[in-house]
């Protein structure tokens, strides 16, 4: 993720904490931890093994 990315994703979530629940901005904080794929799972399968699965599954 770019860092223009992480500052668009990080005004979104801000402004959707602001608009939805009346937080506002000077009090929201948001953190983005980046996780390497091989340390989580999805579907009971790590994550490049459940890609890959739904991608077999897709074509």
């Amino acid at each position: 993720m770019s860092a223009e990315e992480k500052a668009q994703l990080i005004n979104g979530v801000s402004q959707l904490l602001l608009d939805v629940l009346h937080k506002p901005l000077e009090s929201t904080f948001v953190v983005i931890e980046e996780v390497p794929t091989e340390n989580w799972g999805w579907g009971g399968l790590p994550a490049l093994e459940y890609r890959k699965l739904k991608a077999s599954k897709q074509a």
